[in-house]
């Protein structure tokens, strides 16, 4: 369906309102969302192994606070189905520096989901936020300094982060949201005992309306982890939260609109310190979240895992092994070895780990024909940066380079891809 036709259909959203329950698994929480006239979502969230004794710790209404800002971040993956002009808060109230940030949020973190869909969000009156429910309060807590929450993710960068921070002999809380095989597997592997997982269960009702031609696209995802990790980490006690974001990702995919598009965005420095100031001022005030890999590019990650061999097998982070495309097929729960990430990621391990990674992958994707297009477009040849968590472009060239050095050291005749970037030097 066109943006505009669901738009002027579907001209507000509304945050209705939002409720949580203490049960036996853990933390529940609900929300209510309404997309005028007569689309309505209730997704819920669970925070495993939550306690009474927690809960009396925070206070209810720093709670609340909590709870009403993840549902805020919630809405995105239910209003950009219409893209509706107005989004109507009554859960909570929001200042105009809590608007502002938010909007500015939404216009930089869904810039691929605007650009895939045509939508011009530059336009007069794009979108109009406005928070009209009751005032809630940060939580002030002082938080036990020697506890870390680390998010898993499944991929190399948490891997490498939990090695480092076990070697600092901290009291460290492994993080998963809907855990899958592989991270359960890296945390086992990893030896650390404290673990919580959470699991987020989408309304039904978008993927039906994603299968009918509703508006879907990306949304920034590592921001919905933001928010739930501080409220993990207020309940769990944990002074610091060390997320894996890298250097790589502050670079953009393309320009749109005259504005630089980037997929990876909430994962970039500029997210970071605006969500940190955030944070501070409305959700927790003595939470400190850092990266412990800002500094690094996903090629240097890349040389820090290759130390790190048991995890070999347990690592995945193509993002195709758990699409289900709006519920209509099941996820292949490996690496496909067709995408761009896939691509990226054994191109950027060979130099280190040498034939190893195809052990990893159960092939040589240097012989592929067909991931041609995609090598050109990861090192800046043909088109733009493709819509993935890959490294620089120029990183992505200087990976090509030495997986060539290498294989020209170990190997006699050069494979397809490798030979046709060879052609390029």
């Amino acid at each position: 369906m066109i943006a505009k036709t669901l738009r002027k259909k579907y001209p507000k959203f509304v945050f209705n309102s939002f409720d949580f329950k203490l049960k036996k698994k853990g933390l529940e929480i609900f929300f209510n969302f309404k997309i005028e006239p007569n689309i309505r979502f209730s997704p819920k969230v669970l925070i495993e192994g939550i306690r009474e004794r927690e809960i009396k710790r925070v206070g209810e209404r720093a709670l609340k606070n909590l709870i009403f800002n993840l549902g805020i971040i919630e809405i995105l993956s239910y209003w950009k189905a219409t893209c509706s002009p107005k989004i109507e808060i009554l859960a909570g109230a929001l200042n105009k520096e809590q608007i502002k940030w938010w909007k500015e949020l939404i216009l930089k973190g869904m810039g691929q989901f605007f650009f895939e869909n045509k939508i011009n969000f530059l336009e007069k009156n794009f979108l109009k936020i406005e928070g009209f429910g009751e005032k809630f309060e940060r939580f002030e807590g002082r938080l036990n300094e020697n506890r870390i929450l680390v998010p898993v993710g499944g991929g190399k960068d948490s891997v490498v982060t939990i090695e480092y921070l076990k070697k600092m002999k901290k009291d460290l809380i492994l993080f998963c949201l809907n855990p899958n095989k592989n991270q359960k597997k890296i945390i086992k592997i990893s030896g650390v005992k404290k673990r919580i997982f959470v699991k987020r269960e989408i309304d039904k009702k978008l993927l039906m309306l994603n299968q009918r031609g509703f508006l879907n696209g990306h949304t920034p995802f590592t921001a919905y982890l933001c928010f739930l990790s501080v409220l993990v980490a207020v309940l769990k006690n944990c002074k610091f939260i060390a997320f894996s974001n890298e250097k790589s990702s502050n670079e953009g995919n393309l320009k749109y609109l005259g504005r630089i598009i980037n997929h990876q965005y909430s994962k970039s420095e500029d997210f970071e310190k605006k969500f940190r100031f955030y944070s501070k001022k409305y959700l927790a005030k003595n939470v400190e979240c850092f990266s412990l890999l800002r500094n690094l590019y996903e090629l240097e990650i890349s040389a820090l895992f290759s130390q790190f061999p048991q995890y070999f097998n347990a690592f995945l982070s193509c993002n195709v092994a758990f699409q289900t495309k709006s519920g209509t097929k099941k996820p292949i729960k490996k690496w496909c070895g067709e995408c761009p990430k896939c691509l990226f990621v054994f191109t950027s391990l060979y130099p280190f780990i040498g034939e190893k990674v195809m052990k990893i992958f159960g092939k040589n994707l240097f012989e592929d024909k067909n991931l041609l297009p995609l090598m050109f477009q990861l090192i800046g040849k043909k088109k733009f940066k493709p819509f993935e968590c890959v490294g620089t472009k120029k990183e992505s060239f200087l990976a090509f380079k030495l997986s060539l050095e290498r294989w020209k050291r170990e190997n006699q005749k050069l494979p397809f891809l490798l030979k046709k970037f060879s052609s390029l030097l």
